[in-house]
């Protein structure tokens, strides 16, 4: 995408050709008056004058009213008297309606472009939408992009520059306001003004209030298309995942760092498959807090329509949206829902998968991809092909040193009480099997028995036991399924967890079983 230099440096050759129809599109009409300004500071040869419904018919170099008429009609009028009369001469006309169809409008500006061809004019038109067919033809056309992460840090870092010598307390250095011109990137140079404006408007600008920066940001997209954002009540813990933890250190470096001056592109993301319940959706939520990242999720059952295109169209959306938020942690849940091919699906999955994989390779977006998946062997195998998500991690249940991490993590969180050594090795030998989501409730259900039946006492040990022992794993409720699956990932995929060695895996008793 062009940015301000490339399509400024567009417009002045157009000028200098002297093009008779300059149409620039753009949502941000005042970056385009400075663009215009710029060019034509350094074609004084020519005359410039700008019409706007508040300020009628100027003198864009100077500001100085050519009209008291501050009308369309008068406007053009003046145009086209001033092209009889002289030569080299450009309006700048924003605000028109009626020029996306052809109109009485159009048609008019239409008759004005070939007048001021014959007398070496231009006519340049400032629009938001893509103006009638018959009227784009009579010259060219540019496009002025949102601006890029270093223009946004140009304008952050003037601004910053104008209050350090205040009373206002300013934190802030190079790195920082790097960072926040990047969390605003994909939003107008207005708005990240306005964002940055209203933080220093509380006395103060800490590093701190970085984080604050994407809150200011959904606040101006609204509802998002697409995709949900995901509001994080609590610093989120992980037990367990070792091998996962180390890798996603290096990530957020790398998320965080400063990659303009690098052949280095962001991270694209991981994708976890594994056991369910043994904290695949739970890392999600966990990366975000920690990286103190927005994290949003894209439900990719939810984006599969019933007319043809319809999914297509709706993933892109998605897709563009992200895209728009960044820098975030993009969850995407049970992937294979939408991606895993079918009977009857007329090749919607194969489209989107394509769609999809197209974006991963070639999104250049700190979007952060967190992708999950039970139901491995319908995964298509594109997807799992070395080099579209970062890493792909194995999540297997819990061996006994992950267990007494979980068991004493959700002890402390309910119950905020601290296992006795005995007691806690007595609990990490009955969940044999056990996964993350198991133990999370059975402590649950621990909890609420104190508060609801015990009156507030801390549970006896032998209460505590028996809960344990009342409780029938996944694992064991539906052995072949998990048997698949770790047949599948074990081979296939990085340990999320310690490697183990080649003990007996958990949930397996280490007796001999008959096959019949």
């Amino acid at each position: 995408m062009p940015d301000l230099g490339e399509t400024q440096n567009i417009v002045h050759r157009y000028l200098s050709a002297r093009v008779p129809l300059i149409v620039i599109r753009s949502i941000e009409p005042n970056r385009v008056r400075g663009l215009l300004g710029s060019c034509a500071a350094s074609l004084r040869a020519m005359a410039f004058y700008e019409h706007s419904r508040t300020e009628g018919l100027k003198d864009l170099l100077t500001g100085q009213p050519v009209s008291d008429d501050f009308s369309l009609t008068g406007a053009l009028e003046q145009a086209r008297t001033t092209f009889k009369s002289r030569t080299n001469v450009n309006f700048v006309f924003t605000d028109v309606e009626d020029l996306d169809q052809e109109s009485s409008t159009s048609r008019h500006f239409a008759e004005m472009v070939r007048l001021a061809e014959g007398r070496q004019g231009s006519i340049i038109l400032v629009v938001q939408k893509p103006v009638w067919t018959g009227l784009a033809r009579l010259g060219m056309s540019a496009t002025l992009d949102l601006p890029t992460t270093d223009e946004l840090f140009d304008a952050l870092n003037g601004m910053v520059d104008d209050h350090r010598g205040v009373v206002v307390p300013i934190e802030w250095q190079y790195e920082h306001i790097r960072r926040a011109a990047e969390i605003l990137s994909g939003i107008t140079e207005m708005e990240a003004i306005n964002v940055l404006a209203t933080m220093l408007a509380k006395g103060r600008l800490l590093v701190d209030d970085i984080v604050e920066l994407s809150q200011f940001k959904d606040r101006i997209f609204g509802d998002l298309s697409g995709i949900e954002r995901i509001t994080l009540r609590e610093n989120y813990k992980v037990g367990g995942l070792k091998n996962l933890k180390r890798w996603l250190v290096q990530r957020e470096r790398l998320m965080k760092s400063d990659l303009s001056q690098t052949t280095l592109h962001p991270p694209k993301g991981v994708l976890l498959v594994g056991v369910p319940g043994c904290g695949k959706s739970l890392s999600a939520k966990a990366i975000a807090a920690q990286w103190q990242l927005p994290l949003y999720r894209l439900d990719m059952a939810g984006i599969l329509g019933m007319y043809v295109g319809q999914s297509e169209s709706q993933l892109r959306e998605a897709l563009e949206t992200a895209d728009r938020v960044a820098p975030c942690v993009l969850w995407i849940d049970e992937i294979e829902k939408a991606l895993a091919s079918g009977p009857g699906d007329s090749g919607t999955s194969r489209r989107l998968v394509g769609q999809f994989l197209y974006w991963l390779q070639e999104s250049s977006s700190k979007v952060f991809m967190v992708a999950t998946a039970n139901e491995v062997t319908s995964l298509p195998p594109e997807l799992l092909r070395k080099g579209r998500f970062d890493e792909m991690f194995f999540v297997d249940l819990p061996d006994a040193g992950d267990r007494e991490e979980i068991i004493r993590l959700y002890f402390s969180k309910y119950l905020s009480y601290d296992l006795a050594p005995d007691l806690c090795e007595e609990l990490v030998q009955a969940s044999e099997g056990f996964s993350g989501s198991d133990i999370d409730a059975v402590i649950h259900d621990i909890a609420v028995h104190q508060l609801t039946d015990a009156a507030g006492a801390l549970p006896t040990d032998l209460t505590v036991k028996n809960h344990f022992a009342t409780v029938v794993p996944y694992s064991q409720t539906n052995s072949e399924d998990v048997a698949a699956i770790r047949a599948w990932g074990l081979s296939r995929c990085v340990p999320a967890g310690e490697p183990r060695d080649g003990g007996s895996a958990p949930g397996a008793s280490g007796r001999r079983i008959v096959i019949f």
